[in-house]
């Protein structure tokens, strides 16, 4: 952690999936979606549990922004470390826009099928998959 007077800042963050890390490191600011909307984090912050919704999480880190297409989950901070718990998460330059935008009429077809009683699929599962399509495809700036 930064302490010289003067100088940024830092915490320690880790982005966790199940998959793994998708970030690990040092950060001067996060901002992550929270359940009533987002919520941004700083060194030094008070020590926070919290839902978080599929959406966009934000991180700040060597001055030069991140930004991550990510599921829902779980955020906590304590004592100058964020913990970020989530099912899924994309670095916005590693989006594929073709897939996400396949994904999406995917989930989209199967969500009618499911509606008009012609298929037998978990609607909550399937409307995660249509968000997180959509999500990545905002994040990636091109919804």
């Amino acid at each position: 952690m930064a302490t010289q007077e003067g100088a940024v800042r830092t915490f320690d963050l880790s982005l966790v999936t199940p998959e793994g890390a998708a970030f690990e490191g040092e950060a001067e600011m996060l901002i992550v979606p929270g359940a009533a909307g987002e919520i941004g984090i700083l060194a030094r912050h008070a020590p926070l549990v919290a839902m978080l919704k599929a959406g966009e999480i934000r991180v700040k880190a060597g001055g030069q922004w991140q930004a991550f297409a990510a599921g829902p989950g779980y955020f906590k901070v304590q004592q100058d470390r964020a913990l970020v718990l989530v099912d899924d998460a994309v670095r916005a330059e590693e989006i594929d826009v073709e897939e996400a935008r396949r994904e999406l009429a995917e989930a989209r077809a199967l969500l009618e099928r499911v509606d008009a009683g012609e298929a037998e699929i978990d609607r909550w599962q399937l409307e995660q998959r249509l968000r997180h399509a959509e999500n990545k495809l905002a994040v990636a700036g091109r919804d």
